[in-house]
């Protein structure tokens, strides 16, 4: 009876949920979903685990991936959410080795890595639980014989793991999972508790930064200004041409102002920009020469003449 009741439990939280979540997850980014019934947001990627950038450390806290002790089962789970484990597998039962780098879920025993579950990111819910599927994992005991090192088929029943997640509402609590049951040895039960699985509001993505939407705001007002002034201006004040302009006479000694400003400075320049006035000089010390001979000449031309009139 216990069995049955499982295996009808397994059935139902394995089925896909139709066509409605599925429209729906293709809306959202991976590792999020919305409620049915209550509308709430849920985003699971803060308590996925990633492995460090080369060179760097993992934070403290978040070395590797989760962990929950399996008590009577005789093993203990290393378990991921929305992604692959951090763990670097060296040899998985019943899985061909392209699939390793996907395993989401698994346990070590007699020396032997078993895979859970491998990789997926599109939670669901079923009624109003927050439920993560694993499924695909090495072969469950009723063919762990045939040791098959192919890609997984569909008529193949793999190890498969179920999350149930519950909301932890206290704000100091930290994410948690533990292990619940496993059926036949091929289907696990964890539920996981974290202040993520409670929900709330979906944030909008911004496409501006602050600096492009204050840029925005400004150039509606500047808009703003200049239609309304002009309308203003053309309408009420009866002004035409640039006098339609608001504040015209204001931009207008502005303009002025700027004008005067650039003669001034263009004119200081110029003093320092090179000339002809050092040829000038020569040329005006040159006729300043002749000019002073001639002025001897004539002042010795008239004592000439005046002694000549003495005689």
């Amino acid at each position: 009876m216990k069995l049955a009741f499982f295996s009808s439990l397994v059935f139902l939280l394995s089925t896909p949920d139709f066509s409605t979540a599925a429209e729906e997850s293709k809306s959202l980014k991976p590792c999020t979903i919305r409620s049915p019934t209550t509308d709430r947001f849920f985003n699971l990627n803060p308590i996925r685990r990633e492995p460090p950038e080369e060179g760097k450390k993992a934070k403290e806290g978040e070395e590797g991936s989760w962990h929950a002790k399996g008590h009577d089962y005789g093993a203990n789970f290393t378990i991921n959410f929305c992604g692959p484990v951090v763990e670097e597998l060296t040899h998985v039962v019943d899985l061909s080795k392209d699939y390793w780098k996907n395993v989401s879920a698994f346990y070590e025993r007699d020396g032997e890595q078993y895979a859970i579950g491998l990789e997926n990111s599109e939670p669901v819910f079923r009624g109003r639980k927050l439920v993560l599927n694993y499924t695909g994992g090495s072969l469950c005991p009723s063919k762990s014989s045939l040791h098959s090192h192919e890609a997984p088929s569909e008529d193949e029943r793999r190890k498969t793991t179920v999350i149930s997640l519950l909301c932890e509402s206290d704000p100091l609590a930290k994410t948690s999972i533990s292990f619940v049951a496993a059926v036949d040895d091929c289907v696990y039960f964890f539920e996981g508790r974290s202040p993520f699985a409670c929900g709330g509001v979906e944030a909008e993505t911004q496409a501006l930064s602050p600096g492009g939407v204050f840029g925005v705001i400004v150039l509606i007002a500047v808009l703003v200004y200049l239609i309304g002034g002009c309308v203003y201006q053309r309408t009420v004040m009866h002004q035409r041409g640039w006098r339609q302009l608001p504040n015209y006479a204001m931009w207008a000694g502005i303009g002025r102002f700027v004008m005067d400003m650039f003669i001034i400075l263009t004119s200081s320049c110029a003093r320092f920009l090179p000339s002809r006035r050092g040829y000038s000089r020569v040329s005006l010390g040159h006729e300043n020469g002749r000019r002073g001979r001639r002025n001897d000449d004539e002042n010795r031309l008239i004592d000439n003449l005046d002694e000549e009139w003495d005689d």
